[in-house]
């Protein structure tokens, strides 16, 4: 039976209590083998050591000059692991890490055959316990129910990450009889909890710092050596980073083209105040957006998206400090 996508986009505060979001821009790499965890550990800011069956971690994977080529969630996978994160980083990821992968013993690739829906609001548990034999939690943030692997996230809005077959997620979630939202709606919560989703354009422009990793435990500081590491510590601890992840949230004005640059007003005039990642239009023309400002800027500054004059944005709070 195919899904029903739904064509409304709504403002965060207009959607459903519970709905089913179709994930087509988000996918994965996968890494197995018998050197798996030491091969990884290596390439990653995350502390890959500290990972179990039923835990996930935030992290980054940089260039040799600390600039991020992906953010991901890192979870365990058919005994394997999955770095989960939006398929336009796959690619320049995936790369980078198979460059240095011929010298150990790790098969790596993109888990193509694998798709991810999601489940928000408070019934989604109630839902997964009706189908599956067991509700990742809090504590328990990854279970594995025959060949589905569930993942718990946290956050403004509790969501459930559903990784397996397509025919197999599709069956589930015809059955729940959840209205299906597209991807945009993803965007639109990893906008508002402040996690960072790299476009293209941002591959390879931004140390971790700029992205808020280090506010959601995504850099170890403690774990040996990775690629990228002197630029990631020499941030941290020398107090260099000047630029930090934003959620700003307005009034688009009539332009429908996607936003790229804001610029604050200064004085009479206006200036570049920095680069959009993502940003999600709502049919009533409000825009949430997730954009790298500089990280002592005033909340109260006016801002506006470049080439859209009538509009108007204010910063949002993150739940999580920098």
């Amino acid at each position: 039976m195919t899904i029903t996508i739904e064509t409304s986009l709504p403002h965060f505060e207009q959607l459903p209590e519970n709905y089913a979001i179709s994930l087509s821009e988000f996918g994965a790499i996968s890494l197995a083998g018998e050197e798996q965890g030491k091969y990884l550990q290596g390439q990653v800011t995350c502390d890959v050591d500290s990972i179990d069956e039923h835990n996930l971690l935030h992290g980054a994977h940089c260039n040799a000059k600390g600039k991020t080529l992906a953010a991901f969630r890192l979870i365990n996978h058919s005994s394997g692991y999955l770095l989960l994160q939006a398929k336009s980083s796959i690619e320049t990821s995936l790369i980078e890490l198979k460059k240095f992968g011929v010298f150990a013993k790790v098969d790596i690739d993109s888990a193509d055959q694998l798709s991810f829906f999601a489940l928000v609001g408070p019934r989604a548990a109630e839902l997964i316990k009706s189908h599956y034999q067991q509700v990742p939690d809090s504590l328990n943030q990854v279970i594995q129910s025959g060949s589905t692997t569930i993942v718990y996230l946290a956050g403004l809005k509790e969501r459930y990450l559903l990784i397996d077959e397509n025919s197999q997620l599709q069956d589930f979630i015809t059955q729940t009889e959840l209205p299906v939202f597209s991807h945009q709606v993803w965007n639109l919560l990893e906008i508002k909890e402040g996690f960072p989703v790299l476009p293209e354009t941002a591959i390879g422009e931004y140390v971790p710092q700029m992205l808020n990793l280090q506010a959601i435990n995504g850099i170890s500081f403690t774990k040996g050596c990775y690629l990228g590491q002197e630029t990631v510590a020499r941030m941290q601890y020398l107090g260099k980073n000047k630029r930090a992840l934003f959620s700003l949230t307005g009034n688009a004005g009539e332009e429908e083209a996607s936003p790229e640059t804001i610029e604050i007003r200064m004085g009479d005039n206006w200036r570049k105040a920095g680069d959009v990642l993502i940003s999600y239009r709502a049919d009533n023309g409000q825009v949430d957006l997730q954009a790298v400002l500089a990280s002592d800027i005033a909340e109260d500054a006016q801002l506006r998206i470049k080439g859209q004059e009538a509009s108007t944005l204010s910063i949002a709070q993150l739940p999580y400090t920098n």
